[in-house]
Order: structure tokens, then C-alpha cells, then sequence
């Protein structure tokens, strides 16, 4: 298999930019820039470079001067930057937020079925009963086995583990091995049933990084390891020539989309050289959608479970967007550490 090749000052001026534009956006405390920050915790890691933690160390500081705001499943994702402030300064402050969102996952988050988290925005006007949504590995999983790896608290790692084996059972579609969008307890079914490339993201690459913290020893690693392999083998088969995938990954007349290209891209990477030809496009393709400026371009905004097929399609591409800005940061930061055979879970 073909070694990956790319210019490393063009990779490294790509992350500058990106986060640049990024701490040029204004972000609540919520998952726009809980997974932009994200991506800056993955350059901070791949480069080195402390500005990029110090810019997010002043917006975090700024935002918890009154406390935490009132949070859910979708907001606890700002506490991957919490994690990362805490192992870089020793500051207990950021550790103690971090807690107090895993605290909530743990006894306040609405669940149904065997403690699944129910998909909670923070919005008094959107409800999602007894719903699971891929978002939720990301957003709330990932954290729990992240958090409960760096406390050595086993119930955060199990609760963390439950989420991921949940989200598998009712979101992996059993013929294609794709993730479906969302899943709706009350009604049995996956409302829309479709492939949506950002959500495959969600699932690919918090799969990807879980294997790095679940033991080999664990049921769970196999567990993970096999969902993920089945998926990845069927992305890759459905990867446009570009490098990029379409917004719904099995709908070629779907738009193609970059958030979700590079979530997926990224975990590809995690695979090693079993997959270059296909990261290599990837690299070509991401770069090309990164303006002068650090704008990601054609990034989905944010999405609920659509209706039907045209809802994805239509949904518009033409704002940056933090998941953008994030997921991108994470795929250049990976691209970055396959020079030294790393692909680092600093956020």
C-alpha cells in the first residue's frame, strides 16, 4: 500500500488558518463549539502550538465566570476542551466542570431503554421522545470513556461503553453496516432510515479514538473494533473521486459534504496504511475546500432527522459552521501524526 504524501508547511498553514477563522466565530456554551474546539485541542496536540490552547483557554475562563449553564446531552460536548485545559494546566477548575457534566449525564440526562440517552438539545422548544441520534457517541459517549479514563472511575467508563454499544444496537443498519441518523423507541423504527454522512462521522471516528482508551482485554474492544471495521469497509466503496462523501453516503445525488468527509477520513487514518489511497484523495479533497481565510466550505448545517432523502439534500451548505471548522481541525491533525505513526487523543 502506497505511503501517504503531503507538504507538511501546507498542512500546518492549513491548521492556522482554520483556527484562526474559527476564534473568529461566536460560540455558546453548546456543540457547535464543543466539536470546534475539539478540533483546536487536536491541533494544539499535533503542533504544539500554545496559542491555540491559550485562545481557548480565554474563552473557556470567560464562559464559566457565572458557571455552568444549564446543560444537556448535546452541550456536555464542550467538556472535551475541559479535559484537555485540565491535563496541559493542572487547573482543578476545568476538572471540576468536566466532573459536574459527567455528573449530569449520570443522574440527571433523560434515558430510555436500558439507559440509553435520550438526544437532548439545549432548547425548550425541540423534544425528541425516546429518540437516539448518532450525535450522541460524540457528544456524550466519547466524553464519559475520556473522563472516566483520566479519573479511573469505572462508572463512567461502563456508562461511556453503554452508550456506544446502545447507539450500535439501534443505529447500525445490519445489511449495509452504515449508521442510520437517528432511532425512535416510542415507534420502533429509524424514522427516515438514512445513511447521513456526518452522523456516519460521529460514529467512525469516536469508534476510532474509543479503541485507544478500551483495554484489549475488554468485551468491548471487540465489540467496537468489529462495528467499526464493518462500517469503514463499506464507506470507503461509497468515497466520491473527489476524496469527499455525499451528504447521504449511498446517494450519489446527494451534495457532497465536508464535515462529515472528514470525520470519516479521520478515522480511516486510524486504520493505518490499510486505507491510504482512500485518505490520500481525502487530503486533496478537504484541502481544496479551505479558503484564504480559514473558511471551511460546504459543511451541512445543522441537522435534525430530516423527513425524507430531499430533506438531506436540501438542507443548505453555504455558512462555516463550528462542526466544520472542528472535524476538518481533526482530520489535518491526523494527517500530521501520521509522521510519527500517532493519531493523538488530545481532545
Amino acid at each position: 500500500m502506497a505511503k501517504i504524501l503531503f507538504d507538511e508547511e501546507k498542512i500546518r498553514s492549513a491548521i492556522d488558518r482554520v483556527v484562526d477563522r474559527t476564534f473568529k466565530m461566536d460560540f455558546s456554551w453548546d456543540w457547535p463549539g464543543g466539536v470546534a474546539f475539539y478540533g483546536v485541542c487536536e491541533a494544539y496536540a499535533a503542533t504544539g502550538k500554545k496559542e491555540y490552547l491559550t485562545q481557548l483557554q480565554v474563552w473557556v475562563d470567560e464562559n464559566m465566570e457565572d458557571g455552568l449553564p444549564k446543560l444537556s446531552v448535546n452541550a456536555v460536548s464542550i467538556g472535551h476542551s475541559l479535559l484537555t485545559l485540565y491535563q496541559v494546566t493542572q487547573n482543578d477548575r476545568y476538572l471540576d466542570a468536566a466532573k459536574d457534566m459527567a455528573e449530569f449525564l449520570t443522574h440527571e440526562a433523560v434515558r430510555f431503554d436500558d439507559g440509553i440517552f435520550q438526544h437532548t438539545v439545549n432548547s425548550e422548544t425541540y423534544n425528541f421522545p425516546e429518540q437516539a441520534w448518532v450525535d450522541t457517541m460524540f457528544m456524550a459517549g466519547y466524553f464519559l470513556l475520556r473522563i472516566g479514563t483520566l479519573l479511573n472511575n469505572q462508572d463512567y467508563i461502563e456508562d461511556g461503553l453503554k452508550q456506544y454499544h446502545g447507539h450500535e444496537k439501534f443505529l447500525q443498519d445490519a445489511k449495509s453496516n452504515l449508521y442510520y441518523h437517528g432511532w425512535d423507541n416510542i415507534v420502533k423504527n429509524n424514522l427516515s432510515a438514512i445513511h447521513w454522512a456526518r452522523g456516519n462521522s460521529w460514529a467512525a471516528l469516536t469508534m476510532a479514538r474509543a479503541l485507544d482508551l478500551v483495554p484489549v482485554t475488554h468485551p468491548s474492544f471487540m465489540i467496537i473494533d468489529g462495528s467499526l471495521r464493518d462500517q469503514l469497509s463499506t464507506l470507503v466503496r461509497l468515497q466520491n473521486e473527489s476524496g469527499l462523501w455525499h451528504t447521504i453516503v449511498d446517494d450519489p445525488a446527494s451534495p457532497l459534504e465536508t464535515s462529515g468527509s472528514a470525520g470519516i477520513a479521520t478515522a480511516l487514518l486510524t486504520r493505518g496504511r490499510l486505507y491510504n489511497k482512500f485518505t490520500q484523495k481525502s487530503i486533496d479533497g478537504i484541502l481544496e475546500r479551505i479558503s484564504v481565510d480559514g473558511t471551511v466550505h460546504g459543511v451541512s448545517a445543522g441537522t435534525a432527522v430530516m423527513k425524507d432523502a430531499d430533506g438531506y439534500r436540501n438542507v443548505p451548505d453555504k455558512r462555516i459552521q463550528g462542526w466544520g471548522q472542528g472535524l476538518t481541525l481533526a482530520f489535518l491533525a491526523a494527517v500530521l501524526g501520521t509522521q510519527k505513526n500517532e493519531f493523538g487523543n488530545g481532545c
